[in-house]
C-alpha cells in the first residue's frame, strides 16, 4: 500500500513537472514555426537576389552602387522595422485608422513571450513581415538607378517605410484596417500585391519622373553589364518567392500548398508568355525577356495566391507578362526613364494581379464571402472592392512619395550631380570598382 501511494505521489510530481512543457507543446506548433522560419529566410534571400537582378542591368561603373541600394534596405529597414515599423503596421488604428500604433511593439518589447493563434511565436511573424518591409523600398531603387546620392536614398527609404509602407500595410493586413474590412471578405491581397508591389511600383514611377532621366538617356545606348548575374538574380527571386507567397498563409497546411503551387505555375507561365511574345516579334528569346517574364508572373500571383487554382494562376501569369511587356513598350515611346522597369513590372504586374484574380476566385471562397454578406456576393462586387483598394493605394503612394522626394531633395539632396554621374556611383560614392581592373564605362 505504501508503495502504491509513493508511486502515485511520484507520478503526480512527474506530471506536475511536465505540465509546463505540455502546455508549451499545446500552444506552440513546432512544424508551423519551423516552416515560418524557413519562409522568413527565403524572403530575405530575395533581397540579394534583387541586388543581383538590378546590379546586372546597369552599366559597369554603377554595379556596386546599385547593389548597395538593395543591401541598404536590409540594414536600414532591418533596424527601423523592429523599432517602430511593426508598431505602425500592426498596432491598433490611430488617427482615424490612417496608421497603427502600439507602444508595446516598440523594439518588440511586448511580444517576448507571445505565442500567436497560428501556433508560432510572434517574434517569427514580426520578422517574416519585416522582410516584406525590407524588399518594398528596395524595389523602388530600380526606377532611379545610376543617378541618386546614397545618403539621399537612405533617408528616402526610411521616410517611405514610415509614411507609405506602414499605413498601407495597416489598411490591408491589420484586423482593423479599413481595406481589410471592405466588403464581406476585405480587399484580397494574400501576400503583398497591393502592399508591396503596387505601392513600390507607383512610388518608383513618381521618383523617376521627379528626378528626371539619366544624362544621355535615351540617345545613348546603356547596355547591361552582366546579364548572367541578372538571370541568376531572377532565379533567386523565384526561389525566395515560395517563402513570400506560401509563407503568407502563416500555416503549414493545405493553404500553404495551394499558394506554393500557384506561385510556381504563374512564374512559369509568365516566362513562357514573354518568350512567346519575343518569338513572334523578334524571332528570338532573350534572357532578359525570360527574367522579366518570371518576375511579371510572380508579381501578379502574389495577391491571388490564396484564392485561385492552378489554371487561374496560368492565365494570371501569362496576362501579366503581356501587359507588363506592353507597359515597357509604352515607357519607351513616352520617353521617361524608369531605369530598370520597376513600375513596368512591379507596379503594373501588381495592378493586374489584384484585379484579374477576381475572375478566378475558387467557388468555395466566393460561397464563404456570400454567406458573410448575408446571402449573395458577386464577382463584380468583389472586383469593385479590388479596384477601390488599387485606386486608393495608387493615389496615396503617389502623393506621399512626391512629398518625401521634395523633402529629401531640399535637405540632403537626392539627384547626383553631373560629375558624379559621369564617374559612376561606384567611384563617386563608394570609392570602389565592381570589376577590379576593368575600365568602368
Amino acid at each position: 500500500m505504501k508503495y502504491v501511494i509513493s508511486s502515485g505521489i511520484a507520478g503526480l510530481a512527474v506530471l506536475c513537472t511536465a505540465l509546463p512543457a505540455m502546455a508549451s507543446a499545446e500552444t506552440t506548433d513546432s512544424g508551423t514555426t519551423a516552416w515560418m522560419l524557413t519562409a522568413t529566410t527565403l524572403v530575405l534571400l530575395m533581397v540579394p537576389g534583387l541586388a543581383m537582378f538590378y546590379g546586372g542591368l546597369v552599366r559597369t561603373r554603377n554595379v556596386l552602387g546599385t547593389m548597395m541600394h538593395s543591401f541598404a534596405a536590409m540594414f536600414v529597414i532591418g533596424v527601423l522595422w523592429p523599432a517602430i515599423g511593426y508598431a505602425l503596421s500592426f498596432g491598433p488604428g490611430i488617427l482615424g485608422g490612417l496608421v497603427g500604433w502600439n507602444p508595446d511593439y516598440v523594439f518588440l518589447r511586448g511580444i517576448d513571450e507571445t505565442i500567436m493563434d497560428a501556433g508560432i511565436p510572434e517574434y517569427v511573424f514580426a520578422m517574416f513581415q519585416g522582410k516584406f518591409a525590407i524588399i518594398a523600398p528596395a524595389l523602388i531603387a530600380g526606377a532611379f538607378a545610376e543617378r541618386v546620392r546614397f545618403g539621399g536614398y537612405v533617408l528616402f527609404i526610411a521616410l517611405w517605410s514610415i509614411a507609405v509602407y506602414s499605413p498601407i500595410c495597416h489598411w490591408v493586413w491589420a484586423e482593423d484596417g479599413f481595406l481589410f474590412n471592405m466588403g464581406p471578405a476585405g480587399a484580397i491581397d494574400f501576400a503583398g500585391g497591393t502592399v508591396v508591389h503596387i505601392s513600390s511600383g507607383v512610388s518608383a514611377l513618381v521618383a523617376a519622373l521627379f528626378l528626371g532621366s539619366r544624362r544621355g538617356y535615351p540617345d545613348n545606348v546603356m547596355h547591361p553589364n552582366n546579364l548572367v548575374m541578372t538571370l541568376i538574380g531572377a532565379g533567386l527571386l523565384w526561389v525566395g518567392w515560395f517563402g513570400f507567397n506560401a509563407g503568407s498563409a502563416v500555416a503549414s497546411d493545405l493553404d500553404t500548398a495551394r499558394a506554393l503551387t500557384v506561385t510556381q505555375v504563374a512564374a512559369a507561365a509568365g516566362a513562357l508568355a514573354w518568350m512567346a511574345i519575343e518569338g513572334v516579334l523578334y524571332r528570338k528569346a532573350t534572357t532578359l525577356g525570360v527574367a522579366s517574364g518570371i518576375i511579371a508572373g510572380l508579381v501578379a500571383i502574389t495577391p491571388a495566391a490564396g484564392v485561385v487554382q492552378p489554371d487561374g494562376a496560368l492565365v494570371i501569369g501569362a496576362v501579366s507578362s503581356l501587359i507588363c511587356f506592353l507597359a515597357i513598350q509604352l515607357k519607351n515611346k513616352l520617353g521617361y526613364d524608369d531605369s530598370l522597369d520597376a513600375f513596368g513590372i512591379h507596379g503594373v504586374g501588381g495592378i493586374v494581379g489584384a484585379l484579374v484574380l477576381t475572375f478566378f476566385i475558387r467557388e468555395s471562397w466566393m460561397a464563404e464571402a456570400a454567406a458573410a454578406a448575408g446571402g449573395s456576393w458577386s464577382i463584380w462586387q468583389q472586383f469593385g472592392v479590388q479596384a477601390a483598394a488599387v485606386g486608393i493605394t495608387i493615389a496615396y503612394a503617389a502623393v506621399v512619395t512626391l512629398v518625401l522626394l521634395f523633402i529629401v531633395e531640399k535637405t540632403v539632396g537626392f539627384r547626383l550631380g553631373e560629375t558624379g554621374e559621369k564617374a559612376g556611383l561606384d567611384h563617386a560614392l563608394h570609392g570602389e570598382h565592381g570589376y577590379g581592373l576593368i575600365n568602368p564605362n
